[in-house]
């Protein structure tokens, strides 16, 4: 395992735009983190503080934290489809088989760096928040820091499941352009299906269909905060309330989906004639 992936991290480092978009993509996600709990000044007329507002209270703040930095996940998929584009264009997979690494092999390297990339950043997601929560957060009672910490491994899996789907549109388009291409289809397509679910049967058989499709079952991991906030200013309007809670069924679908992109990227890899 520690040789596979040291000879993919190699292959990154080696590659300018990897290690800028990487650069990005911990970086970048963290200084809007950051920024949002600094006293803003709005052209003299007030000062945005959006510590004073709560958000950064426990548990809140692993909701709020891990909510925003996935949405920054889009610049490692692109990492990730350029490590398979890269090796079809530029030959060195074929190489790296002559060397003697395996199919199988070459797959695992590709899927330890991204349990790898998304570890490390659920680690410093971890420390971010909980600095955060210790700086501004009303509540520092041990229970209470620790509640509501299953974000952090629903962010987890989210980023391997995510990635783990680019790895394998990246195989089966061998471009990168296509790859994200595909990825953007394959969103139209979980929302034209809920578009005809709809119209055949109803809304409630629809969505629990696209509860199952993986970028709506990924989202579904960890679900937007608005609302949660909201109800913590306006308790008494319950007809704000929603389920925000990370589900054992939704983990367990999106660990279905990344054991079955991993395979397919095998299968696909296997069958071709390189």
């Amino acid at each position: 395992m520690r040789r596979l992936l040291n000879l993919e991290l190699q292959k990154l480092l080696l590659n300018k735009t990897s290690k800028i978009l990487i650069f990005i993509s911990f970086i970048l996600p963290l200084c809007v983190i950051l920024l949002s709990a600094l006293k803003i000044n709005v052209f003299g007329f007030f000062t945005l503080e959006l510590g004073e507002l709560g958000i950064f209270n426990f548990p809140i703040v692993w909701h709020i934290t891990t909510f925003f930095v996935s949405l920054f996940k889009f610049f490692f998929a692109i990492v990730v489809v350029s490590m398979i584009g890269n090796e079809y264009s530029n030959k060195t997979l074929k190489q790296n088989l002559i060397d003697g690494l395996s199919k199988k092999e070459f797959i695992l390297s590709k899927f330890y760096v991204i349990v790898f990339f998304s570890f490390v950043s659920t680690i410093i997601i971890f420390i971010i928040s909980l600095t955060l929560g210790l700086i501004y957060s009303s509540y520092n009672e041990f229970h209470i820091i620790i509640q509501q910490m299953e974000f952090l491994l629903a962010y987890f899996v989210k980023l391997v499941g995510f990635f783990s789907f680019c790895l394998f549109l990246g195989v089966l388009a061998k471009r990168s352009a296509f790859a994200l291409a595909f990825l953007l289809v394959d969103l139209i397509l979980e929302w034209i299906i809920l578009g005809i679910i709809t119209w055949k049967e109803s809304y409630e058989i629809a969505q629990k269909v696209q509860n199952f499709f993986p970028l709506t079952s990924m989202s579904n991991l960890i679900k937007q905060p608005f609302q949660r906030v909201a109800m913590t200013k306006f308790p008494s309007n319950s007809d704000i309330a929603y389920d925000y809670a990370v589900h054992l069924d939704t983990v367990i679908i999106v660990i279905c989906w990344t054991i079955l992109f991993i395979f397919l990227c095998y299968k696909l890899l296997k069958r071709r004639d390189l």
